[in-house]
């Protein structure tokens, strides 16, 4: 009866500290979202760059897939009068997470046109050798209204 009720202690130890880790990860991954959101806010790309891998991959809204290099520099070419997240949720795979949520936004894009932008994103997020959560993908999906 003892060893039944030690094993079973340590398993619920075991659950408890892999849900605060899941939880500790949620909350670092939705932190490196509202940077992202800020590179937007200020027009500062050099913000999100160090968050995003080497090796990332974009598929904008309009269907257009770009590493990291074209993505950072289509960030450049855009400048944003307002931008703001919706309904961010980040869901932890051990090291791997996926954040989803709304994006509404106004600006020019590289062409100096208006846009006038609501989209749903999906964003998946790796946790790297060396520690640091960066971004590996990212897609955006246009809302219909």
């Amino acid at each position: 009866m003892k060893n039944r009720l030690g094993w079973c202690s340590i398993a619920l130890l075991l659950l408890a500290s892999t849900a605060w880790a899941q939880s500790g990860t949620e909350k670092a991954v939705a932190a490196l979202e509202q940077k992202w959101l800020q590179s937007q806010q200020t027009n500062n790309p050099d913000l999100v760059a160090p968050l995003l891998a080497d090796k990332f991959i974009e598929t904008s809204a309009d269907g257009k897939v770009m590493d990291k290099a074209g993505a950072l520099a289509m960030a450049k070419a855009m400048k944003y009068t307002s931008a703001e997240y919706t309904d961010v949720k980040v869901t932890a795979f051990g090291n791997t997470a996926v954040a989803t949520g709304g994006f509404k936004s106004k600006g020019t894009d590289a062409a100096g046109k208006p846009f006038d932008d609501n989209e749903r994103w999906t964003d998946t997020w790796m946790k790297m050798s060396d520690g640091k959560w960066q971004c590996i993908a990212t897609q955006a999906t246009p809302v219909k209204m």
